[in-house]
């Protein structure tokens, strides 16, 4: 890949050169990146080695990454990350893994219990209000108010967000479909969209391979896709006209929808708003 002239500054424009980068580094650099936006407290605080051993990668490998990317040196880019660190304060998900380390999980008291997803909840709505960029919000609200007919594609956990959607969509009168493979027409289903209309697409990792697959198709015969996801690298956010980032924490090793249902009752707001116009 082309080094730039000149490093990315900040973290927002690091963390938007890592994503348009991303198909051009090699694997190695991939999984360095992948683990940089995942962890950016880690890149900031953690020596070269530390970071290496959690990345599954050698030190020298992050030395490349950094130059890849116009930085004289690893300690360049991680000031970048250490400036990130400082204006915005500790990482929503350390904070609930610290406050979930408070606790012993084995048989704790359900209080305790619902105290962790209630704080779980909290942490990713706050960390919502930060990622969602308004321009794309807008852009995605365009996009589905334009649309002759809207087609919501989702899977496995990411399947109650798409039909609520249908429900609350159908109550706007406004036309939609729900791909929901039933009898195993999924691909069927999402075949049917035609120009005039939009996709959109839910879906976060592992990600569906249906989904996955739906909205590239749909991308490839010029038709709008807007897709929730979690985060700058995922397969629908490298393949959509809007993306919207979601992340929920995870708690006990389950994660909710809290974040991303609020997302969705945002949109639907704002939609019945635009169709109002």
């Amino acid at each position: 890949m082309t080094v730039p002239t000149i490093p990315p500054a900040s973290y927002e424009e690091l963390r938007n050169e890592l994503a348009e980068k991303h198909e051009g580094l090699s694997k190695r650099l991939k999984q360095i990146a992948e683990y940089a936006l995942d962890n950016p407290n880690d890149m900031a605080l953690e020596t070269v080695s530390g970071i290496a051993e959690r990345a599954s990668v050698q030190p020298s490998s992050l030395i490349r990454f950094a130059k890849a990317f116009g930085y004289s040196g690893f300690s360049e880019m991680q000031r970048v990350f250490r400036s990130y660190l400082v204006e915005s304060g500790t990482n929503y998900k350390d904070r609930i893994r610290s406050f979930r380390n408070e606790h012993d999980q084995d048989g704790a008291p359900r209080n305790i219990v619902l105290d962790d997803f209630i704080d779980g909840g909290i942490a990713a709505l706050k960390n919502l209000r930060d990622v969602v960029d308004p321009d794309q919000f807008e852009a995605a609200i365009k996009i589905l108010g334009k649309a002759d007919v809207i087609y919501l594609a989702a899977q496995r956990r990411a399947f109650p967000v798409a039909s609520y959607l249908a429900y609350a969509f159908a109550q706007l009168d406004k036309r939609c479909v729900l791909v929901d493979g039933n009898g195993g027409m999924f691909f069927q289903q999402g075949h049917s969209i035609r120009s005039g209309d939009a996709l959109l697409a839910i879906s976060f990792k592992s990600y569906s391979p249906e989904v996955i697959q739906l909205v590239k198709e749909t991308r490839e015969k010029a038709i709008p896709v807007v897709s929730i996801s979690d985060g700058l690298l995922s397969p629908l956010s490298q393949n959509s006209d809007v993306s919207l980032e979601v992340e929920e924490v995870e708690v006990h090793a389950f994660r909710s929808l809290s974040a991303t249902m609020t997302l969705a009752l945002t949109l639907v707001v704002a939609l019945g708003r635009e169709l109002q116009k």
